[in-house]
């Protein structure tokens, strides 16, 4: 009995000591490129089963039974990390913040520059609806591809255009086109400043240098005033490399493509310098017939870190590219020719020539300056700039008769002999002068971004800055080939301060020419004198402040933002006016977005979020003046947009998702336009009153049931429709409304982007270094991109497999270097699809109304696969393969 007692007091004593030396170790983890939190993450005491997962935002709190010891963190695709604590008895010690570095398949380090101005998720505590893609899926999925395809697996996200050529792709969010959602690089705006457009070609080399592209969709965390109605997407770039190396590598794929690259870093020196360098050539003939292409990507990066408060980084790149182009064609003559016809290019002397060929190089430049005030303030700055430089090239004059076509294509033998028929001298609507002529599209746009941030306390939050930019365009046309023709005269009649022409016409002849290739645009130009059909230019510039106050303790976090913009508009006419009315009248709109929102953290694994937001934007450039004149449109007004959203994450150790829900609403959209009638009264013709409603749900996630595996999902089910009435309304010049037109449109199918989507990825690593991947994704509810109309033309469905591996061979002293394989097969199963329509033919509509005994397209049985043949459009590109080998030392 008396040795029982002992015994007992002798395990009272031992768990009160083990109790009583038991502490908590916290801490935070964080993904060192994107600078992200990182949910979901195994933490756990080494030498034990004792482990934690850590929760939405990266955060965990683990108890450790010894007051010395060791805590394994992982996290698949990353390399584990060993942490040692010192705990005292009882008490708790924060680790602080923990980097996890990606594993050897993911690119090196890089300093991340700009954190300030760069408006990624993890720079506000409330959750978002958002997707991130990182560097290595970037460079391992891209293959030919614009930069668009990163972003196919996420949900709400639709690409189309991708058969015009390469660069001519499209990317639609959450129903919105590219003018309706923002791109920012480093966080600076690159919409395009006259009509909020994005052309992917422009940006070419974005594959190459991106380090990070964060999709989020609907109000997003920017705090700009900026033009997010579908969301924001974010491309964050390489900086200066930390260490020293760099890699080569070649790519080839299917129509002779291939691509060559090498990049260099110096690595950081001891006093804080460094520099990385990295040079691309591309070239390829392209999916579709008559789609060539070739270019260069360079990306020079200078870092300097002269303590630890200040971090500098200047960034030059750029993308000089040509690319001949595809456009939409009626269903029937793919049939006839094939799905890979093209109609706008042929034979000269019999070598290729193409009629329609985009060429642009637009240097992007920009300092990036992070200084670290005080251990609770920080400022970030980016200035930047970019020179556009380019065009496109077309038909100019008279038409190509089709006896001028052979098998469909252009016989330009044939147009050089009409144009030499007049001895070469080429004059206008003659009706048989005929040239090439690019229409140039140049600009110099320079803008500054800042962003001051406080902390108050440990929960409350502050950031304040200014967004400032100035925009000078010109746009004109010259010849860029005059197939054997010596000079080229045309007259227009100039105008006055009414905007109408008058007197005597005059007349310019011009004789010179200039390559359609983007490295002659860049330093060369022609004079005034050789332009032709129009030259004008605008100047915008832009002012904002912005600001944002959030709150955010363990569990609960709320933010208010705000941003207020001014744009000034400006527009010279040098061609069409006379000289002393060439500039117009200057036209100010204020702009302002307020966003609101809150979080609340349920537990470690749950968590719910709601979000609203109100913008009210001012029209582009292009919608201020109106019929391409200086003519100002007097019924111009700021649209109106207001959004809500909400949503809830889950994440534990295997298993984690995000269903979202969102309404946004898109009101007070105006087009204008103007005509003189035959009184000589000016008439403005308006369409107003155009809503769209934008609601559904979003469902991504992530599943890891062992190490080996990873499968990935989305899910989103979009409603998105016309509202109420459209309305054209008929002013006279003293503004009194003449005539008012309705027509229904409530319920309209709004197109462009598939309205349902889905898919599930997969990927396994078969042994160590060597993994497979394959990505499967069903499109549905796709509706032509004809605008507001009551009964839209609905496409058929249709479903994409996509396949890759990736091999990394470790070679060199101490297998410090490796050799990397990457296999990409897209559209795996050579799915035929219409990806996009642009007209809106119905099967049951006459194939000539002036003709009805012809009957409709059903009647004569010209239908593919649901569809009337002669409705216009792209079909998805067949199964395509690329293959890359890189060296990384």
């Amino acid at each position: 009995m008396k040795n029982c007692k002992i015994l007992m007091l002798l395990g009272f004593l031992m768990m009160a000591f083990s109790v009583f030396s038991q502490g908590t170790v916290t801490g935070t983890l964080i993904d060192q490129e994107s600078n992200m939190p990182m949910p979901g993450a195994n933490v756990v005491v080494k030498g034990t089963s004792n482990g934690v997962v850590t929760d939405f935002d990266g955060k965990f709190s683990i108890s450790v039974p010894n007051t010395t010891g060791q805590l394994i963190i992982s996290f698949v695709g990353y390399l584990n990390k060993t942490i040692s604590f010192n705990v005292p008895s009882g008490q708790t010690v924060n680790v602080g913040t923990v980097n996890l570095e990606v594993d050897s398949d993911q690119l090196d380090e890089v300093i991340v520059v700009g954190r300030g101005v760069i408006d990624l998720a993890k720079g506000r505590n409330t959750p978002i609806a958002v997707s991130s893609i990182k560097s290595a899926e970037i460079q391992q999925k891209i293959g030919t591809f614009d930069i668009t395809q990163t972003m196919v697996n996420t949900p709400s996200v639709y690409v189309a255009g991708q058969a015009g050529g390469f660069g001519d792709s499209r990317i639609a969010v959450r129903g919105f086109g590219q003018d309706n959602t923002a791109f920012l690089l480093n966080g600076q705006p690159i919409n395009g400043m006259e009509d909020g457009l994005m052309y992917w070609s422009n940006w070419s080399g974005m594959a190459d240098i991106a380090n990070l592209i964060q999709v989020q969709r609907g109000l997003g965390s920017s705090k700009l005033a900026i033009s997010s109605v579908g969301g924001t997407v974010n491309f964050i770039t390489k900086a200066t490399d930390k260490k020293e190396g760099g890699f080569v590598s070649t790519a080839i794929a299917n129509d002779d493509y291939l691509k060559t690259t090498a990049a260099y870093n110096t690595g950081m020196s001891k006093k804080g310098f460094g520099m990385s360098v990295m040079l691309t050539h591309w070239q390829g003939d392209g999916y579709n017939d008559g789609t060539k292409g070739e270019g260069q990507n360079y990306f020079i990066s200078f870092g300097y870190k002269p303590s630890e408060k200040h971090n500098f980084n200047l960034l030059l790149t750029g993308a000089p590219q040509w690319h001949d182009q595809n456009f939409t064609k009626t269903i029937a003559s793919y049939l006839q020719y094939g799905r890979k016809y093209n109609n706008n290019w042929g034979y000269l002397n019999g070598q290729y020539k193409s009629e329609r060929t985009n060429f642009y190089h637009k240097p992007v430049a920009n300092l990036n300056w992070d200084w670290t005030m005080s251990e609770k303030s920080s400022l970030s700055t980016v200035l930047y700039a970019s020179w556009g430089r380019g065009g496109g090239t077309g038909n100019y004059g008279a038409s190509i008769p089709s006896s001028f076509r052979t098998n469909g294509q252009i016989n330009f033998d044939a147009l050089v002999d009409r144009n030499l028929e007049n001895g070469g001298v080429g004059v206008a609507l003659d009706g048989k002068s005929y040239l090439i002529r690019s229409s140039m599209n140049n600009h110099n746009w320079y803008g500054l971004v800042t962003n001051f941030n406080h902390k108050f306390t440990d929960n409350l939050e502050f950031n304040a800055g200014a967004d400032v930019r100035t925009y000078y365009g010109t746009h004109y046309r010259q010849v860029a080939d005059f197939l054997g023709l010596t000079s080229w005269t045309e007259s227009r009649t100039l105008r006055d301060n009414t905007h109408q022409p008058i007197g005597s016409p005059v007349s310019n002849t011009v004789t010179e020419s200039l390559s359609p290739r983007p490295w002659e645009s860049t330093f060369n130009s022609l004079s005034e004198s050789q332009h032709i059909d129009y030259n004008n230019s605008e100047r915008i510039s832009y002012g904002g402040v912005f600001g944002q106050l959030e709150y955010a303790n363990d569990n609960f976090s709320t933010f208010f933002q705000g941003a207020v913009s001014s744009q000034t508009h400006q527009r010279f006419d040098r061609y069409d006016y006379l000289a002393e009315y060439e500039d117009s009248e200057k036209v100010d709109n204020i702009g302002y977005n307020v966003k609101a929102g809150g979080s609340y953290k349920i537990n470690q694994n749950h968590v719910v979020f709601i979000n609203g937001g109100y913008y009210s934007r001012q029209p582009y450039h292009d919608n201020i003046y109106l019929n391409f004149t200086n003519q100002i449109n007097p019924l111009t007004e700021n649209e109106k947009i207001l959004g809500l959203e909400a949503g809830y994450g889950f994440n534990s150790t295997y298993f984690s998702a995000n269903l979202n829900a969102y309404r946004t609403s898109w009101k007070d959209r105006v087009k204008t336009s103007s005509r003189v009638n035959s009184e000589g009264n000016e008439l403005f013709t308006t369409n107003e009153g155009v809503e769209q409603l934008h609601s559904g749900l979003e469902l991504d996630f992530v599943v890891k049931p062992f190490s080996k595996l990873e499968i990935r999902g989305f899910a989103s089910i979009g409603n998105w429709e016309y509202q109420d009435k459209v309305v054209t309304t008929v002013r006279d010049q003293d503004r009194n409304v003449e005539s008012v037109t309705e027509v229904d449109v409530d319920g309209g199918k709004v197109g462009d982007a598939a309205q349902t989507t889905a898919g599930v990825g997969l990927k396994y690593t078969i042994f160590e270094r060597f993994s497979v991947d394959s990505d499967l994704r069903f499109y549905d509810e796709i509706y032509s991109n004809v605008g507001a109309v009551k009964e839209n033309l609905q496409l058929p469905s249709y479903e994409v497999v996509d396949f890759g591996a990736s091999y990394k061979w470790l070679v060199g002293k101490d297998k410090a270097n490796s050799i990397d394989f990457r296999l990409n097969i897209n559209n795996l199963l050579h799915k035929i699809y219409l990806s996009e329509l642009r007209t809106n033919i119905k099967t049951t509509d006459l194939i000539n109304s002036q003709a009805p005994e012809q009957g409709t397209y059903l009647s004569n049985n010209r239908v593919y696969n649901g569809i009337a043949d002669g409705n216009q459009g792209f079909f998805g590109l067949g199964r395509t393969w690329s293959f890359t080998i890189r060296y990384n030392f």
